[in-house]
C-alpha cells in the first residue's frame, strides 16, 4: 500500500479525468455546460477540488521581442473535496459563465485564423501530481458583433488574421487582461490611404465599445488613427454600419490626430467627432500573413470572413512546458 501511494505521488495509477462539453459553442456572456468524468485509479484518492479555467492563446511582448503564451481569463470551482474510491466512476455536471469580453473564435462553424480558446480542467489530488484535461471551445459573435463584421465584408475588406494582445485599452471599460484584434486588408479604393484596419470589441451586457485602428498611409498626417463607437446591442442591430465605417474611412484623409503612446498598455484618448474619435500613436501593429480571404456580401459573411483552423498543439505545448506563458 505504501509503495502504491508512492507511485501515486508520481502519477502512476492515479485517477483520470475527462471533461465533455455539451455546449462546445457559445457566445460572449453565455454559458458552458458539460460533465467532468472521473475514473478512480489503483488507490483511494483525496480530491481537494475540481476547477475549470477558460484559457486563450495570447501574444506577449517582452523586451524587444514577443511570443505566444496561454492565459487563463476565467476560473470556476465545480467541486469541493471528496474521496474518489479505487476504480470508482463519477460524473460531475457543471454550468459556468462565459465573460462578456471573451474573444470571438468561430463564425458559422469555421475557426478564425490565429485564435485558440479552451477549457482547462484542474483535478487537485492531495499528495499527488495534479491531473488535467483540455478541451477546445468555440465562441461565436453576438448578433450585434456580427452586424459590424458583416459591414466590413460589404465594404470589400478582406480578413487577414486575429490575435489577442496583452494590455488594456485606455479609456475603455475593459475587464480582461487582453483584447482581441481582428485585422482586415482594405478594399482597393482605400488601399492607397489605409494599410490595414484592426477591429476590437469591448463587450458588456448593455452594449459594445467598438474600437477601429487604421494604419494611415496618406494625407497630411501619417501613422495610425483610432475610431471609437459606443452603442447598445439593440442600436447596433439598427445601425447602418457600412455607412458609419465608410464615413470614418473617408475622414482619415482629412483629419489628423494627437500623437500618443500605445505599446502594450492600450489605446490613448482620441478626439471625438460625431460619436467616434481619431487618434495617432507611434507603434505599428502587424502579424504573420496568414492569407486574405475573398470578400463576400452579407449573405456570404461566413465563407468570406473566416479561414484556417485552431491548432491544439498550442495548448498542448504549453501544458508540457509547465505553462510558462500563464498569468
Amino acid at each position: 500500500m505504501v509503495f502504491k501511494r508512492m507511485l501515486g505521488a508520481f502519477g502512476v495509477g492515479a485517477p483520470s479525468v475527462d471533461t465533455v462539453l455539451t455546449t462546445p459553442r457559445t457566445q460572449p456572456g453565455g454559458t458552458l455546460t458539460g460533465e467532468v468524468r472521473l475514473n478512480g485509479g489503483d488507490f483511494d484518492a483525496d480530491i481537494e477540488h475540481i476547477t475549470l479555467g477558460l484559457v486563450a492563446r495570447v501574444e506577449i511582448e517582452y523586451g524587444e521581442g514577443e511570443g505566444a503564451g496561454v492565459g487563463e481569463f476565467s476560473r470556476a470551482q465545480v467541486s469541493g473535496p471528496f474521496v474518489l474510491r479505487k476504480g470508482e466512476e463519477r460524473t460531475i455536471g457543471f454550468s459556468i459563465p462565459v465573460p462578456w469580453e471573451t474573444p470571438i473564435s468561430e463564425i458559422g462553424g469555421q475557426q478564425l485564423n490565429g485564435m485558440a480558446l479552451g477549457v482547462r480542467t484542474e483535478l487537485a489530488i492531495a499528495k499527488a501530481v495534479d491531473k488535467g484535461d483540455l478541451d477546445m471551445v468555440s465562441v461565436e459573435p453576438l448578433p450585434s458583433q456580427l452586424r459590424i463584421l458583416e459591414a466590413f465584408l460589404q465594404l470589400g475588406f478582406q480578413f487577414r488574421s486575429a490575435d489577442l494582445e496583452v494590455g488594456q485599452i485606455y479609456g475603455s471599460s475593459q475587464q480582461l487582461p487582453f483584447y482581441q484584434e481582428i485585422e482586415f486588408y482594405p478594399p482597393p479604393q482605400h488601399a492607397g490611404t489605409v494599410g490595414e484596419v484592426e477591429l476590437t470589441f469591448v463587450t458588456n451586457p448593455g452594449g459594445l465599445e467598438v474600437v477601429l485602428e487604421a494604419d494611415k498611409r496618406a494625407g497630411r498626417y501619417s501613422g495610425d488613427s483610432i475610431g471609437r463607437f459606443t452603442i447598445s446591442h439593440d442600436d447596433a442591430m439598427r445601425t447602418d454600419w457600412p455607412s458609419e465605417i465608410g464615413r470614418w474611412l473617408a475622414g482619415l484623409s482629412q483629419h489628423g490626430g494627437h500623437r500618443g503612446g500605445y505599446g502594450h498598455e492600450g489605446y490613448g484618448h482620441g478626439d471625438h467627432h460625431g460619436g467616434y474619435g481619431h487618434h495617432q500613436h507611434h507603434e505599428q501593429h502587424g502579424g504573420p500573413g496568414w492569407g486574405a480571404v475573398a470578400a463576400a456580401g452579407a449573405a456570404g459573411v461566413v465563407g468570406g470572413l473566416v479561414a484556417g483552423e485552431v491548432i491544439e498543439e498550442i495548448f498542448e505545448g504549453d501544458e508540457e512546458e509547465g505553462g510558462d506563458g500563464d498569468w
